[in-house]
């Protein structure tokens, strides 16, 4: 059961921060993972009073706060023309639309779950976060950090000119993949990210001129996948491998 002794909203991502640095105290999104924890909190920290929960758009990016909803990123008009739909394919399986509505990019990014399809797509598309203590980095960086008590404010989403496909496994619909394949093609690399294996998603980099057999042999010698009760290591391993080969022909 999840106990919190205090809960507060604040006014300023100055006092989130300050009061993150206390044990115990916690950062809350959607809270759609947080209670299913068995765990005391201190103090629990909401910040949807600080206009987090908007996607903004110039020349350069596409700009999300932390606290905007899966369901806002699935139903961005912009962000899926400009992917080919990518995004959305990403968080439609995202258990349901309920779920999604309450679910944040934040905590979905934050949480660094090796299951997650959002880690994935975003690594495919270069994407960077901006944290109030460390600054600007690349999601790829990010992800393979530990957890600490910093705040991501931003997930910046560079336009590149990048064309996307995603594509996922599931035992059923709704249920937890068992592997993820995020792909982008910009007129100078690919990006192939590979999630839910079961681990965090890792990323594979090759020169836009690198052929679509090179890439294949070069992820199947340094993919690393594990077993769980939803798929075992060699079946998630084939299986990257047929996503990304469909994904990249297609781009």
């Amino acid at each position: 059961m999840l106990k919190i002794k205090q809960f507060v909203k604040v006014s300023s991502i100055e006092e989130a921060y300050e009061l993150n640095q206390q044990k115990n105290n916690i950062v809350i999104g959607g809270m759609l993972w947080l209670k299913m924890q068995d765990r005391i909190i201190n103090t629990a920290i909401d910040m949807s009073g600080l206009g987090l929960d908007k996607i903004e758009e110039n020349d350069a990016e596409f700009r999300l706060g932390a606290m905007v909803t899966l369901r806002d990123m699935e139903t961005h008009k912009s962000i899926n023309e400009y992917f080919g739909n990518a995004v959305c394919d990403a968080v439609k399986n995202i258990v349901g639309v309920q779920f999604r509505n309450l679910a944040t990019v934040g905590g979905s990014v934050f949480g660094r779950y090796g299951f997650s399809d959002v880690l994935t797509v975003l690594m495919a598309l270069n994407a960077k976060v901006e944290l109030y203590g460390q600054g600007i980095m690349s999601i790829e960086e990010f992800a393979a950090k530990p957890y600490d008590n910093d705040i991501l404010l931003h997930v910046i989403i560079p336009k590149e000119n990048r064309k996307a496909r995603y594509s996922s496994v599931r035992n059923q619909s709704t249920d937890f993949p068992v592997i993820t394949c995020g792909v982008s093609a910009s007129q100078d690399d690919y990006r192939i990210a590979i999630g839910a294996r079961p681990a965090r998603a890792v990323v594979f980099s090759f020169e836009r001129n690198t052929k679509l057999q090179e890439m294949l042999d070069e992820i199947d010698k340094k993919l690393v996948t594990e077993s769980n009760n939803r798929a075992d290591a060699d079946y998630r391993h084939r299986v990257a491998l047929v996503l990304a080969r469909r994904s990249l022909s297609e781009l």
